[in-house]
């Protein structure tokens, strides 16, 4: 930052519209001449504000909300902000104490930072206000409701299986009640669909009345069965990295938690055959030797059921919404997360690479949900950072190439056919010492490994040459992984639902 600060004189939290601002709102005044401009930016979201010149100085209110990805305006995503004025100077704030407003709770302190919470009441936001509602949770009696909580990444988004199985059932069983899990009020969820913040007592109500909770992680805090619920757990991804109890060194607590958290589920949904065996082992999910019933059900994935049908034409719409252009080539850089770091691993180069492939490409930048919040937006001419787009299914369609390590992801994207790329530099570390691998994958990849951006450089730019060395490779990978990925897993997961009665489908 340069420049000296710009000093604000009074500031305060605003719940009502005016003049057509947003219902929440910070608004500032200061003295003197106004700058041009205010910026308040996050790691993945900013906004600005004009300020306006009147008798006594300036004033400027700042929309805590903003549209992202051609969605709804909705509450900013919790974290800290930060507020300069035009030219990166910083700005001085008066200190306002933590507030509750309805989409979100808000702090802001002396040197500009606003800090960005979840809206759950303060009142229940301690250790013991959670106890209680926990514990009311547990003791809750009376009729479970015909109604399914939906969570994704830990209600991070409404995505992945949990968002076709919405979208499938609110078709076919529209009087089905569907809540969904979110972090906070910036999360989107499907038309129709209840979204309830973790932590408050619509959260811990919905969890315990719904009659079909369908995750696809595992289930957060202490889960307590009430007779007559029912857990599906989709999962999200065909694995290559070993899980849970095949991970690197026996850890008795660890063993515990999995034994405990697979002991939830009554059905588990599987991509295909290879991934229903993993899944089985490394979750001990064994249905055959288990005191009640629970099924395996390898019906594909529903999320990608986009992926091989596009019936509502979302990649053009996606390529449109980016700001991609017909004629461009689109690369995703999609890499998995790492056991050792919070942030995403960058070995592409995305704005080099960019630059190198020439004019007609962009580039788009996936990270893993789990470094969305610690990780900040990568930049760069044709390059898009899209870590905080909702929905990973609508990337892959818009793209034309893949390039990965060893995220489960090229397992979902091999259902297009189109050509993949494997960025491994530190394949040896993550292989032997991270997690390990249930399969070699130097052998089995449907397209080029490589370990430098000199050599994943040459692959991209000679793409009819990779497809047609990996043509039987590519072909034998998608009669392994992708059998029944055929537009219809949807449809036979929510049929499955229904027919095994965890929902009521009459009117």
């Amino acid at each position: 930052m340069t420049g000296a600060p710009l000093r604000v004189s009074t500031a305060e939290f605003r719940d009502a519209s005016a003049d057509g601002v947003c219902d929440e709102v910070l608004r500032l005044r200061g003295d003197g001449p106004p700058p041009a401009s205010l910026r308040l930016h996050g790691a993945r979201v900013s906004v600005t504000a004009v300020p306006v010149a009147d008798g006594r100085g300036w004033s400027a209110d700042i929309a805590l909300a903003a549209a992202r990805w051609g969605g709804p305006v909705l509450p900013l995503p919790s974290g800290s902000y930060q507020l300069d004025a035009a030219g990166d100077v910083p700005v001085s704030t008066p200190a306002l104490a933590l507030t509750l407003l309805r989409g979100l709770r808000v702090a802001l302190d002396a040197s500009g930072v606003l800090r960005i919470s979840p809206p759950v009441n303060p009142v229940y936001d301690s250790g013991e206000a959670q106890d209680a509602l926990e514990r009311r949770y547990v003791q809750r009696s009376g009729e479970l409701e015909n109604a399914v909580f939906f969570e994704s990444f830990y209600g991070r988004n409404a995505s992945c299986n949990p968002l076709a199985i919405d979208r499938e059932l609110a078709r076919v069983a529209p009087q089905v009640t569907r809540y969904w899990s979110v972090t906070d009020r910036s999360v989107q969820v499907p038309p129709g669909a209840i979204a309830v913040v973790e932590g408050g007592p619509e959260w811990w109500r919905a969890r315990g009345v719904a009659r079909l909770l369908v995750v696809n992680d595992w289930l957060r805090r202490r889960y307590h069965r009430r007779q007559g619920q029912r857990v599906l757990q989709t999962w999200h991804g065909t694995p290559l990295k070993r899980l849970a109890l095949h991970r690197p060194g026996f850890d008795p607590r660890r063993a515990v938690a999995v034994w405990r958290e697979s002991r939830r589920w009554d059905a588990l949904l599987a991509q295909n055959e290879y991934a229903a065996s993993i899944l089985r082992r490394a979750y001990a999910f064994m249905p055959a030797f288990a005191l009640k019933a629970r099924q395996l059900w390898v019906e594909g994935y529903p999320r990608n059921d986009a992926l091989v049908r596009d019936d509502a034409g979302e990649r053009a719409a996606t390529r449109a919404l980016l700001g991609i252009n017909e004629g461009q080539r689109v690369v995703l850089y999609a890499p998995t997360w790492r056991d050792d770091r919070t942030e995403m691993v960058e070995f592409a180069g995305a704005r080099e690479l960019a630059t190198d492939l020439g004019d007609d490409v962009v580039v788009l930048v996936r990270g893993h949900s789990r470094t969305l919040q610690p990780g900040r937006d990568a930049d760069g001419t044709r390059v898009i950072d899209v870590t905080g787009f909702p929905d990973t299914t609508r990337l892959l369609l818009a793209a034309d190439a893949l390039v990965t390590d060893y995220s489960s992801v090229m397992f979902d994207f091999s259902a297009t056919g189109k050509p993949m790329y494997f960025l491994v530099p530190d394949i040896e570390h993550y292989r032997g010492e991270l997690r390990g691998f249930y399969f070699d994958l130097e052998t089995h990849a449907p397209g080029p490994v490589v370990r430098t951006r000199d050599e994943l450089l040459e692959a991209l730019r000679d793409e009819d040459a990779v497809r047609e060395r990996y043509a039987a490779r590519y072909a034998a990978w998608r009669a392994k992984f992708n059998g029944r990925d055929d537009g219809h897993a949807a449809a036979r997961v929510v049929e499955r639902i229904l027919r095994a009665g965890f929902l009521d489908s009459a009117s």
